[in-house]
């Protein structure tokens, strides 16, 4: 592949792209006092963040419907008590990557 400067102008300018609406934001509201309901609404966000995921991951769509991804259930079971036990968000997905890791390099 050929690198010249037309690519790395692209390049840069999609990362640019990329990073600003995740960063901005975070910027601005740095040194803004945000209302209880808000701050209570943004506490939810990384609990919806991880079941979409989960859920996502979990059901597999099929000709006749949705089906259940049995291995991952079986990872989420031990991921959920967990979390369930450990209130911490890093501590259930690293523990949910670590457990997914030990079952694929089992079978």
């Amino acid at each position: 592949m050929i690198v010249n400067s037309t690519v790395l102008a692209v390049i840069a300018l999609s990362a640019l792209v990329t990073v600003i609406p995740r960063i901005l934001p975070f910027i601005l509201v740095r040194n803004l006092q945000l209302p209880d309901t808000v701050m209570k609404w943004l506490s939810f966000v990384p609990v919806c963040i991880l079941t979409a995921l989960v859920i996502e991951n979990l059901l597999i769509q099929a000709e006749n419907g949705l089906t259940i991804d049995w291995p991952v259930l079986l990872i989420l079971l031990p991921t959920a008590i967990i979390a369930y036990k450990s209130r911490s968000l890093s501590i259930t997905v690293v523990s949910g990557v670590l457990l997914m890791a030990i079952y694929r390099s089992i079978l």
